[in-house]
């Protein structure tokens, strides 16, 4: 494989382990972080101390905090940022582009307002000037930092960009698969955060396994119905980045938005658990996006909807699960 120059933008948990894994198979890679204390102590002790501390940073990543230095010479310019600050990124950074490279979303999430998957809120703040590729799939990022097997979706229309991530971003413990269908993926990656919250409270209240297995199908569903009216395929929500993003996160302890439902479950405040977890649980954002997208369908989201009712405390955890197990009994199929 022939070394590339990959700028990665944010330097957060995800796009330090992208970094570290791109790094190790061979590329140069820059890694932008708004704050440039943070790229001071990452150079310093040479692992990112805020999001990833175990994680050492090979010699071939280069922290910076000047967007015109990480985007000089880039083959690929990979988006790992929150997905509430995708658009003003992708904005400042658009001048500093070169022609001919590929935009990687690894973000996953809806965008308040607008309801706009990520890869919408890239293309609208580029016109379309680049290809982009999204990169979505069960992926914790402590575990791709260390290098055990890993596999992820690379999601675009266009065919050869799509080709030319899984050729350049695969590794020895990293295998990834194609797949046009980038409404579906983004939908799957989206939504399985709002389950796991979900996930979480069944832990945190100790409803057990069989609650646990219930959530997590009927999460499916949930998503399904939805990616499926914006125009993703059902198979897809079946695969990687649907079931396989959706059971990984409902059901490991590294995930962030499973640990925000469990300490909702036992009792926490909302804020509380956010301003202790010092990171961004995406799921709790995009619970009123994904409400949003389903009114516009005539989609109901059951689950959605009572987290949303927990989250802005119109209901407590143990009165959420309650009014799911008595909503109005129906078939499980759907068409």
């Amino acid at each position: 494989m022939s070394q590339e120059s990959v700028a990665i933008l944010g330097a957060g948990s995800w796009g330090t382990a992208l970094s570290v894994h791109l790094a190790r198979i061979g590329h140069d890679v820059r890694l932008w972080a708004r704050d440039p204390g943070l790229v001071d102590q990452i150079v310093q002790h040479r692992v990112n101390p805020r999001y990833l501390r175990d994680a050492e940073m090979p010699p071939a990543v280069r922290p910076t905090a000047s967007l015109g230095d990480a985007l000089s010479g880039a083959a690929f310019v990979v988006l790992t940022v929150p997905s509430h600050g995708l658009r003003g990124v992708i904005r400042t950074a658009r001048p500093l582009i070169a022609p001919g490279v590929t935009l990687v979303s690894a973000v996953k999430g809806l965008e308040l307002g607008s309801m706009a998957r990520m890869s919408e809120v890239v293309a609208g703040e580029t016109g379309g000037a680049w290809p982009i590729v999204v990169l979505s799939g069960p992926s914790f990022a402590s575990e791709v930092a260390r290098g055990l097997p890993t596999a992820v979706l690379a999601a675009s229309s266009d065919p050869a960009a799509a080709a030319g991530v899984l050729e350049r971003f695969r590794g020895p413990a990293l295998r990834l698969y194609a797949s046009d269908d980038v409404v579906g993926v983004e939908v799957g990656g989206a939504l399985k955060n709002v389950i796991a919250i979900a996930a979480g409270v069944v832990d945190g209240l100790d409803l057990g396994h069989n609650a646990m297995a219930a959530l997590i199908t009927r999460g499916l569903a949930e998503i399904t119905r939805l990616a499926c009216a914006e125009g993703g395929r059902r198979e897809t929500l079946a695969g990687l980045s649907g079931l396989g993003d959706l059971v990984l996160t409902c059901t490991g302890d590294l995930s962030r938005n499973r640990h925000v439902g469990v300490e909702l479950g036992r009792g926490r405040r909302l804020d509380d658990i956010l301003t202790d977890l010092g990171m961004v649980a995406e799921g709790v954002r995009t619970t009123a996006a994904a409400l949003a997208l389903g009114a516009k369908h005539n989609i109901e989201l059951p689950i959605a909807a009572r987290m949303a009712s927990v989250f802005e405390g119109r209901a407590s955890p143990r009165e959420a699960a309650d009014a799911l197990m008595l909503r109005p009994q129906r078939r499980e199929s759907e068409t």
